[in-house]
């Protein structure tokens, strides 16, 4: 049997149910935003992840420190990538780990003013791309009606 020969037209992707359907089409929303954040965050140096970090623990209510746990939640990505992450973010100065007093086992991560200066830097940027990329994603009713919550 040979391949089948592909129609001119662009293959549609029927999934079996509204909730995957939307999820697909959440899942693509969230990839094309990232990418133009990724580009919005590369002539300063960061890339998302990083821009995540370092924006919540500049916003932080806790003045620039969270224990790396927490930490890795509210990016959100997995702890070993989060350690080598902060590990990269130390090197350049932008932050600093230390160990809870109370628990030795507790490591926490501090922004430091490099990094403060860092994120003020990358902040308009990064609102920038955001902001265009969620204006331009009204394309299917799905992501319409989250474009819609964002803007809100």
């Amino acid at each position: 049997m040979g391949a089948p020969s592909p129609s001119s037209a662009d293959p549609r992707i029927d999934e079996p149910t509204p909730l995957e359907a939307r999820w697909r089409s959440l899942r693509l929303f969230e990839a094309r935003v990232r990418e133009r954040l990724e580009r919005a965050l590369e002539p300063h140096g960061l890339t998302c992840s990083e821009y995540s970090a370092l924006s919540a623990l500049h916003y932080s209510d806790d003045d620039g420190h969270l224990r790396q746990q927490f930490l890795a939640e509210a990016i959100p990505i997995g702890q070993s990538s989060l350690s080598r992450m902060v590990g990269r973010l130390e090197r350049a100065g932008l932050t600093e780990r230390y160990h809870c007093s109370n628990d030795r086992r507790g490591v926490y991560t501090q922004i430091t003013e490099l990094g403060r200066r860092k994120v003020e830097e990358a902040r308009e940027s990064y609102a920038q791309a955001l902001e265009e990329a969620v204006a331009e994603e009204g394309g299917d009713e799905t992501r319409a009606e989250l474009v819609a919550l964002l803007l809100k």
